[in-house]
C-alpha cells in the first residue's frame, strides 16, 4: 500500500513540474503577425501606410486611424493632409499628390448578375 503511495505522489509531482514547462512554449494568439511587429524592419514603414480604422461621430470631425496614429479630416498625416473620409476609405494630399488608403486593400466590389437576374430584365448572353 504504502509502495502505491509513493508512486502515486512520484507522478502528480512530476506532472505538476511538467505541466507549466509545457505551457510555457504556447505563443499568445492576440500578438500580431511578426511582420507588423516593431522588431521587423520595415514594420514603420509598412504601418505607415495602413489605414486601421474609421470613426465617424454623430458630432465632431471624422477620425482616421492611420498607423496608429488617430488623425481628424483636415489634419497633417506626415507631409499630408487627411482631405476625405469615407466608412471604407482615407483619401491624403501632400507633395506627392493625392494618396487613397482603403481599409480592405485588394477588395474591390463588383456588380454580379445572375442568371435569373437576366432573364428578368429581358436580356439575353
Amino acid at each position: 500500500m504504502a509502495h502505491r503511495m509513493n508512486r502515486l505522489i512520484v507522478l502528480l509531482t512530476s506532472l505538476l513540474v511538467v505541466l507549466p514547462v509545457r505551457a510555457q512554449a504556447l505563443s499568445d494568439p492576440t500578438r500580431p503577425p511578426p511582420a507588423l511587429s516593431a522588431d521587423a524592419p520595415d514594420a514603420e514603414v509598412m504601418n505607415s501606410q495602413v489605414l486601421q480604422s474609421v470613426m465617424i461621430p454623430e458630432q465632431g470631425k471624422p477620425i482616421a486611424l492611420i498607423g496608429g496614429q488617430q488623425i481628424r479630416l483636415g489634419q497633417k498625416y506626415g507631409e499630408r493632409r487627411l482631405i476625405k473620409l469615407t466608412e471604407w476609405e482615407a483619401v491624403l494630399e501632400g507633395p506627392a499628390g493625392i494618396e487613397r488608403l482603403f481599409l480592405t486593400p485588394g477588395i474591390e466590389k463588383t456588380r454580379v448578375t445572375t442568371p435569373a437576374a437576366k432573364a428578368q430584365s429581358g436580356n439575353k448572353p
